[in-house]
């Protein structure tokens, strides 16, 4: 399985000679920090975010402020890049919008096509929408086939094994008309190498801790005050179990499923740790932290909720969020870790249930309430999820790439108009200047609680960019979870089982 894909996207296959069939179906389906030492720890010095923003610069409060100060002309920008009547051909792989996608994102990605029509009406595009399933194997075998596309937009966890094999090729912002001050520090790390870039951000989403209300107030909890810190997610997991009989937390810990590494990463990296130096601002690869004393209590603390207390699903070693999102919504258990998008999913299915189900669902949204990730002893953390546009080597692609035309199309794409409107429903701008427009002033309106993932983003952290990387978080993390609460290893011998992993593949590397 790949790992949890954070938001749906985009539809269709683009051709500039089949762009009025495009058109017309389109219309049809339309109405970090550096690691404290365990002496700061103590003394309660958290981390300040990443990419420079301060919690008093980016915050619930502030995010709403700067939304709808910036007016943007697209296409002027854009001359001062590509000329707007170049021509060129260039051939782009997406995974896109599908018909179970929100209509305001099939509106969106018809309205990006038209625009880009109407600004580049001379490069012509041959544009393949994949599906996210199947685009990564499809793009590995065109690659080794030296027929891979021109460009290609992708999760920023496909990314490490494209660049490290040297098939993508080296750009910078600048020449996209954009710098690096632009972008989460977390965004470019995802597609740094050996201090080299090798992609553009175009969309980044975090995610927020969820509780109900109204089962915390059964508990005898103060329902609109969620835990501040793991130790409290823990405490109060446990006194939700032994007063009210339903689950605290909302645990997962399934192998070779996205969702575990997407919500225990964030509990390691809080206590100080990582798969590998991954949390620092230049981090190497080379050496596991997994069993330092940060990594250690963070497993510890999974341990105590699932064997000692006993506040979460025993099905938590094979449940997925998708299990938990059940649970949630039937009243199950109190606490989980989701996007903004799993309001909407809560809202749809009260609006599908009937009798008493349906009060019980409706009872759900109502008492359903969204609040940054707790600290750790370290820092507060989260998964950086996202997409990336990537040019291919004129070697994987089997010809000379249009350099100018890929110019042209990333600087659209990634530009603060379409990083914002193209991915309306599901994810945030790339670009922070986004933020700024009057698009994300709309958003922020019609999206219930997306001003507090958007608040999570300066702490988030990317996965280890390795080539490894799906098998550290998805297979050796995810197996150190299942040894330690199973009992077939003690906390620590799991710690150091998986550290023995990790460096035997830094060292292989």
């Amino acid at each position: 399985m790949t790992l949890e894909r954070d938001h749906g996207r985009r539809l269709g296959r683009l051709h500039r000679r089949s762009l009025l069939g495009y058109s017309l179906a389109s219309a049809a389906g339309l109405a970090a920090a550096p690691i404290l030492r365990p002496d700061a720890a103590a003394a309660g010095r958290l981390q300040e975010p990443s990419a420079g923003a301060t919690t008093d610069e980016w915050n619930i409060e502030t995010i709403r402020q700067r939304a709808g100060s910036l007016e943007v002309d697209t296409p002027a920008e854009l001359s001062r890049i590509v000329p707007l009547d170049y021509r060129g051909q260039i051939a782009f792989w997406d995974v896109g919008t599908n018909q179970a996608s929100p209509q305001i994102d099939q509106e969106m990605e018809a309205r990006f096509w038209e625009a880009w029509q109407a600004t580049y009406p001379n490069i012509e595009v041959d544009y393949q929408n994949l599906d996210y399933n199947g685009m990564l194997d499809k793009a590995r075998t065109a690659a080794a086939g030296t027929a891979a596309p021109d460009l290609a937009g992708m999760s920023n966890a496909w990314a490490p094994e494209f660049i490290a094999r040297g098939l993508f090729a080296e750009v910078t912002p600048e020449e996209f008309g954009f710098n690096r001050d632009q972008f989460w520090d977390g965004a470019l790390k995802s597609v740094t190498w050996q201090g080299k870039l090798y992609g553009i951000p175009t969309n980044n989403e975090t995610m927020a801790f969820i509780w109900n209300k109204q089962i915390f107030a059964d508990a005898g909890l103060d329902p609109e005050t969620p835990p501040a810190t793991w130790a409290e997610v823990a405490a109060f997991s446990n006194q939700i179990k032994q007063e009210t009989g339903v689950n605290g937390y909302g645990l997962v810990a399934r192998v070779n499923a996205g969702n575990t590494p997407y919500r225990f990463m964030p509990v390691l990296w809080a206590h100080g740790s990582g798969a590998y130096d991954e949390a620092e601002p230049n981090p190497t690869y080379q050496t596991a932290l997994i069993n330092n004393e940060g990594g250690i209590a963070a497993l510890q603390l999974y341990h105590d909720m699932y064997v000692r207390d006993r506040s979460v699903p025993t099905s938590a070693l094979t449940n997925t969020q998708t299990e938990n999102g059940d649970l949630f919504a039937s009243g199950q258990i109190a606490m989980m870790i989701s996007h903004p998008s799993e309001y909407a999913a809560m809202v749809d299915r009260a609006a599908r249930a009937t009798g008493s189900e349906k009060a019980v669902a409706d009872e759900i949204v109502a008492n359903m309430a969204y609040a940054l990730i707790p600290e750790g002893p370290v820092r507060r953390a989260v998964v950086f999820g996202g997409d990336n546009i990537h040019i291919f080597t004129d070697e994987a692609a089997g010809h000379e790439v249009d350099r100018d035309a890929a110019r042209a199309l990333i600087a659209f794409t990634a530009g603060a108009e379409w990083s914002t409107k193209r991915e309306w429903s599901g994810s945030n701008p790339g670009n922070l200047r986004g933020f700024e427009t009057t698009w994300m002033r709309e958003r922020l309106d019609e999206i219930s609680f997306l001003e507090v993932t958007t608040a999570m983003l300066p702490y988030g952290i990317p996965f280890p960019v390795v080539p490894e990387r799906t098998e550290v978080v998805n297979v050796i993390v995810p197996e150190m979870i299942q040894n330690a609460l199973t009992g077939s290893m003690t906390v620590e011998e799991a710690a150091n089982d998986a550290a023995e992993k990790l460096n035997a593949l830094a060292q292989a590397r």
